[in-house]
């Protein structure tokens, strides 16, 4: 088992090889070691709630939209939503469903004064494949790692 100080000096040296604006950059493989290493790391799923129902949803994850559906609004509130359910003095990681979202977010949690941000590579679904189909390149569940159906 790889040690939580070695998980995130390669997700730290990430975000610095990428100019992150946030502490670092985990696979979701990583991510799910930390949750094992540090009991006191939150996961921040920032998927709209058609997404957590249809797809799927992680066990013990916090659930904050970024974007509503339809239509993909800004969630005006996540911020004061993240305040309320996250402390900001613990380990945060955020995911979506392929990274875009949660990078946005993790960014906006740092900005709002979060001391450990972590966004979660490849999201819970992972990219598209060539034939546009997700959970086969990468990803959360591509990664064989605990999830419900919603």
């Amino acid at each position: 088992m790889t040690s939580l100080s070695d998980i995130l000096g390669r997700a730290q040296q990430r975000a610095r090889d990428l100019g992150l604006p946030y502490d670092g950059a985990l696979t979701p493989a990583e991510a799910h070691e930390v949750r094992g290493h540090a009991p006191g790391a939150t996961l921040v799923d920032v998927r709209t709630r058609a997404e957590l129902e249809w797809v799927g949803r992680i066990p013990g994850a916090v659930e904050i939209e970024w974007q509503a559906w339809p239509g993909g609004a800004a969630n005006p509130a996540f911020e004061q939503q993240l305040k309320a359910q996250v402390d900001a003095e613990r380990l945060v990681m955020f995911l979506c469903r392929s990274g875009g979202r949660s990078n946005a977010a993790a960014a906006a949690a740092k900005h709002a004064g979060y001391t450990e941000v972590y966004n979660i590579l490849e999201g819970f679904e992972g990219d598209k494949d060539s034939q546009q189909h997700r959970n086969t390149v990468g990803g959360w569940r591509k990664a064989g790692l605990p999830w419900v159906q919603g």
